[in-house]
């Protein structure tokens, strides 16, 4: 097998047999064999009918994966990736806005040139509002200073890569997934290519705001220690100015004979402290929770049927 495409899918009821088309079209005559993986991540709407009709109609290899219930899109890419058998395998996303036909000029690029090990795409610029681009900017910049791992700017899980990528992927089996990262640290050669996103073809996207923030505060943490290293260094500071007050209080009253605050100075000091030791806490915390949680050793996800073009 040439090409496993893994296509992650959440409430795509409406995307999937358009994009299965486009890919038809675009590897047509081009590439000597492929598989569509289509992993089913829990949807609410009727994304595995459509799926399950897909299969059934066998006009080309399709895998179809129906996981138990929504685990996220990384563990769906996960279970993709262990069901592909590709020499190369490109992770791509169901709702169209990412052609098929950049997933040839990856394949081609990666057949004329050995020394790569995959090829990532990245969008030059986004159509999108200012604040949301100057958070996304500011992350991967502050990812780049407190890291060990270099992020590329802009890229997304949009990739084809070779064999040995996928199967080192497999090796990462963290429950707190941050594909970007993993990327990153698993290494190899890669080559970055953009490309323009196209619309949706159609639904809504499920990326809120909110939900980018709690993912790239996931990387964050699981790719740095550096909150640990900020809760240390604020509380050295601390010290350090509670050490200072205290020799100007005891030369005001011995020297001076100033008459010291009392009540009102305790509880700001108080608050204070309690404030910057519960948010040290909290950083501890989530260090601990993920500790706790991987120490569980659950999958990271649970198919509840696959069907493959071998079986109909």
């Amino acid at each position: 097998m040439k090409l496993s495409v893994v296509i992650p899918c959440f409430n795509e009821e409406l995307n999937v047999a358009p994009l299965q088309e486009a890919c038809m079209n675009a590897f047509a005559g081009r590439v000597s064999s492929y598989e569509l993986i289509f992993v089913n991540d829990g949807s609410r709407d009727n994304t595995w009918e459509a799926l399950k009709a897909l299969h059934q109609a066998g006009r080309c290899p399709v895998k179809v994966i129906n996981l138990s219930r929504n685990f996220g899109k990384e563990s769906a890419m996960y279970a993709g990736l262990q069901k592909a058998v590709g020499d190369y395998v490109t992770l791509l996303d169901a709702d169209l806005q990412q052609s098929p036909d950049i997933v040839m000029e990856m394949v081609e690029f990666l057949d004329n040139n050995p020394d790569f090990d995959c090829v990532a795409a990245y969008q030059e610029s986004r159509i999108e509002g200012k604040f949301t681009s100057w958070c996304k900017k500011t992350f991967y910049r502050m990812m780049d200073k407190i890291c060990d791992i270099s992020l590329h700017e802009g890229a997304s899980d949009f990739r084809t890569f070779r064999r040995g990528v996928a199967e080192s992927l497999l090796s990462v089996t963290e429950c707190y997934r941050f594909s970007k990262g993993i990327f990153s640290w698993v290494g190899f050669n890669t080559h970055f290519i953009p490309y323009v996103a196209q619309e949706r073809n159609a639904g809504t996207t499920n990326w809120s705001f909110w939900k980018l923030v709690k993912y790239a505060l996931d990387g964050i943490i699981s790719y740095t220690t550096f909150p640990l290293k900020v809760s240390t260094f604020t509380g050295l500071i601390m010290a350090f100015l509670s050490l200072v007050y205290m020799i100007v209080v005891v030369v005001q009253k011995l020297a001076f004979g100033i008459a010291i605050p009392g009540y009102p100075t305790i509880i700001v000091l108080i608050l204070l402290i309690g404030g910057l030791q519960m948010i040290t806490l909290g950083v501890i915390g989530e260090y601990i929770a993920r500790i706790y949680i991987q120490g569980k050793h659950r999958p990271l996800y649970i198919a509840k049927e696959y069907r493959t073009y071998e079986e109909k």
